[in-house]
């Protein structure tokens, strides 16, 4: 940045010493309204066609969207035949009110009406710019001259609203002074009066008052000041809904929509993923998600958010950032060592909680499930994991539960080898290694062929079950033929590697599992060693034989190689 010039200033928000919205707390979900239909439409580098937005507007409705701002009907024909074809075609339910947006002038207005003919219920939302720069250089108008554009779109609307009622639609009223917060506050609510006033705004015919933050100018502190201030002192409050329009601009539109609600607004209008004109508009997906995080239903249903936002993506051809809230790609992915095994420890404790405990898993804010995600991307692995994180994907991938104790070496051997290959490893090239480090090991022992005679002990006594072993192996090139016995196949083959030349070793732990199902499953066994030097290795070893499978853990211990 340059040196400060002096052209930019702080912003100067109301008076309001005695705020109460600093002391209140949300109980229960706004209305929502998308506006995905229009200010999202008109956002994107190719607005959709006819047939996307009805299988968009399809998706909001499933998601359960109430009020829908469906588009621009007077602005160019393919708005105006996009609302035909939802009215013609029953496309809408009859729980479902679209809305409509059309400027302060007759014959906008008039195109307007004429678009939702037959539509049960709709919101006919008018605007108008009201902030001083807008006065100065977009219209060049005095506030008087504005609040008589506002008053005269309201008098065209109920002019033209025959057409409609007499037809049996419910009709609502919206009416946004458009850059809100850049607008004079006691100018925005004498417009906001003039156009309630004129029309004729009654506790059962509330007037939709939407104020959009079209240019997110100020701190949220600030903006939930302005609407509490506005709330205060429209007066006929009771004739009244407070909706929200914010901008993301400074990055804030979420706290901006969040602490608006603290202080008295009831509706909120948005895109979903954040999408909108710049940096786009509030994002209704994480509003929603944040309040049911808190234990209030939000009353939008995300159950299968993967698929709306493959849905979103595929429709309007933009991309979800991968740490997009909720939706993101990584967001529910951990590739710290120490955030990988508190994730691991916490989700593996729930398996024993009943499903509605409370959710308390460390840096996951929302569980997986609930929002038709799997846990099986939570953990991935790069150089900066740690060996809970590798054990994880061994264990919720391929079903290898490797001891505590081994889980330091596994550790150590997949960080080496992505900070080797400088990037993430894969799930089948975690498992690659691993086979690669202890299962196909072959040198430098090598194990060609093992005969077993079982002699059991006498019937009904306390005699052991003896195994006499035959072993055809090779220890750095040379090869024995063998026989030892044992009291089972493990300690006769530990019996035959004494009579080699390989070191001397006792075995120090020794843990297995079974692994598949049917006539797929197989024996898993881990071994530590302990070498006469004092050393230790690990060995695993994998068969559909139990005493093989032990074996073949000697093998891949004696064959260890540490890291170098």
């Amino acid at each position: 940045m340059k040196q400060y010039n002096g052209k930019y200033q702080q912003f100067k928000g109301v008076s309001l010493d005695d705020r109460q919205w600093p002391g209140k707390r949300l109980t229960a979900a706004p209305v929502w309204c998308s506006v995905d239909l229009r200010d999202g439409n008109q956002a994107l580098i190719n607005p959709m066609g006819i047939d996307a937005k009805i299988e968009f507007f399809k998706m909001l409705v499933a998601i359960g969207f109430k009020q829908i701002e469906v588009g621009f009907p007077s602005a160019n024909k393919t708005e105006y035949d996009f609302v035909r074809r939802l009215i013609d075609e029953n496309l809408i339910p009859d729980d479902v009110w679209i809305q409509v947006l059309t400027q302060a002038r007759d014959q906008f207005v008039q195109k307007t009406i004429e678009s939702v003919r037959g539509a049960k219920n709709v919101i006919m939302h008018l605007y108008n710019a009201t902030s001083p720069a807008q006065r100065q250089y977009n219209f060049g108008k005095n506030k008087q001259e504005i609040i008589d554009l506002a008053v005269g779109g309201v008098r065209s609307i109920k002019k033209n609203l025959t057409l409609l009622t007499e037809a049996g639609t419910n009709v609502m009223f919206e009416y946004s002074p458009e850059n809100f917060t850049e607008t004079e506050m006691d100018f925005a609510l004498e417009i906001c009066r003039a156009v309630r006033d004129e029309w004729g705004a009654t506790p059962d015919n509330k007037i939709i008052l939407n104020l959009p933050s079209t240019v997110e100018c100020n701190m949220p502190n600030q903006f939930a000041d302005q609407i509490e201030y506005f709330c205060r002192n429209i007066g006929e409050r009771e004739n009244c809904i407070i909706s929200l329009h914010n901008h993301n601009d400074r990055g804030e539109g979420i706290a901006h929509c969040e602490l608006g609600l603290l202080a008295g607004a009831e509706r909120v209008e948005g895109c979903l993923f954040g999408n909108g004109e710049r940096t786009g508009n509030m994002d209704l997906v994480t509003a929603a998600l944040n309040l049911y995080t808190q234990g209030i239903d939000p009353g939008l249903d995300f159950s299968n958010l993967e698929e709306i936002a493959a849905l979103y993506e595929r429709l309007t051809d933009m991309p979800i950032h991968p740490r997009q809230p909720y939706a993101g790609e990584l967001v529910y992915t951990a590739f710290s060592g120490s955030h990988q095994d508190a994730i691991r420890k916490a989700i593996e404790a729930r398996t024993k909680l009943a499903p509605d405990t409370r959710w308390d898993v460390p840096y996951i804010p929302i569980d997986p499930h609930d929002i038709g995600y799997e846990y099986e991307g939570i953990i991935r692995i790069n150089s900066q994991s740690g060996k809970g994180g590798a054990v994880y994907i061994l264990e919720h991938e391929f079903g290898i539960v490797p001891p505590k104790a081994m889980h330091p070496v596994i550790g150590s051997i997949v960080k080496a080898k992505a900070d080797e290959l400088q990037r993430e490893l894969s799930a089948a090239e975690i498992y690659a290694l691993f086979e690669e480090k202890w299962l196909k090991t072959k040198s430098p022992l090598n194990v060609f062929e093992i005969t077993e005679k079982h002699v059991e002990g006498e019937r009904g006594g306390e005699g052991i079950e003896h195994v006499a072993q035959t072993a055809t192996i090779e220890w750095l090139g040379k090869r024995y033929v063998i026989t030892a016995n044992g009291n089972g196949p493990l300690d006769a083959f530990v019996n035959i590697m004494k009579r080699t030349s390989a070191p001397a070793f006792n075995i120090t732990s020794f843990s297995e599992h079974s692994i598949g199902s049917g006539s797929d499953t197989h024996a898993i066994s881990y071994v530590q060693i302990t070498k006469e030097d004092g050393t230790t290795a690990w060995g695993v070893g994998k068969s559909s034989n139990v005493g093989r499978a032990g074996v073949a853990a000697i093998v891949s211990a004696l064959n260890f190689a540490p890291q170098p």
